[in-house]
């Protein structure tokens, strides 16, 4: 994995200098031709003018200056203001590639705290996202079957298809992030020996309102799984909150993220 990040720099709150319009001044100053310097980026004339105009009306002195007439429209120069914009980009640009590679060689980014500022990064809607260790891949025609370890010595399979295994490049060994719905987490009392995916844990919150429960289950080492169900089916459970229960979850409903 490679760490990596892009340099912008701001101006009166706005974006100024971008990878792109950099690419575009130097492009200018190289050609004398807005037209020769937008195909050289690339990106249209009209983008290039647009880019130039913003960057002309941010800046305290032009960076840019036009001239009318001649060939391809007319001539157009990068302002000596604009050259030594350019040039402390470039410095800046320098010491920020060092600075990353310096950052690179202090960290381990296959594993640690850079993973983890990963997950938190991750924003989807699923209630439940939990560390995981991938032990087996069983791979199908279609399907496969992905055998994890959680933090906590817990088991868990997972089915998805095989385009998905190629996609996330899923092999023995990886930490992956093991996602599921609460709506399809089911709370069970006793243990069923056919199934798999029966987590045993402790009931730490339960939260109603008129229509649906939130059960919260502590399965250990900081893993949490939140179910939700209807306050018909938290009634036939008659359970309370440090009850020992089951979670229950269906392979195909547990998907995987990297």
């Amino acid at each position: 994995m490679e760490l990596t990040s892009k340099l912008t720099l701001e101006m009166l709150g706005e974006p100024f200098l971008l990878e792109k319009r950099i690419e575009l001044l130097n492009a200018i100053a190289e050609n004398g031709s807005i037209s020769k310097a937008a195909k050289a980026v690339p990106m249209s004339y009209k983008s290039a003018w647009e880019a130039v105009d913003v960057m002309n009306t941010l800046s305290p002195e032009p960076i840019v200056h036009r001239e009318t007439g001649g060939k391809d429209g007319g001539g157009t120069t990068v302002t000596s203001y604009g050259k030594t914009l350019l040039e402390n980009y470039a410095v800046l640009k320098r010491e920020h590639t060092h600075f990353l590679e310096r950052l690179a060689e202090l960290t381990d980014m296959q594993s640690g705290t850079f993973k983890t500022i990963g997950r938190l990064g991750l924003q989807i809607s699923a209630r439940n996202q939990m560390q995981a260790t991938v032990t087996t891949v069983e791979s199908g025609e279609v399907e496969a079957r992905v055998q994890l370890l959680l933090k906590g010595g817990h088991m868990l399979v997972s089915e998805i298809t095989e385009e998905a295994v190629e996609d996330l490049h899923i092999v023995v060994g990886q930490s992956v992030t093991a996602i599921c719905k609460s709506s399809n987490v089911s709370i069970i009392t006793e243990l069923n020996p056919q199934k798999e995916n029966q987590l045993r844990g402790q009931i730490l919150q339960i939260e109603k309102d008129r229509k649906n429960a939130k059960i919260t289950v502590d399965i250990g080492m900081h893993d949490r799984i939140i179910s939700v169900m209807s306050i018909e089916e938290f009634r036939k459970l008659s359970v309370k909150e440090g009850t020992r229960v089951m979670v229950d979850i269906e392979a195909k409903n547990i998907m995987l993220g990297r």
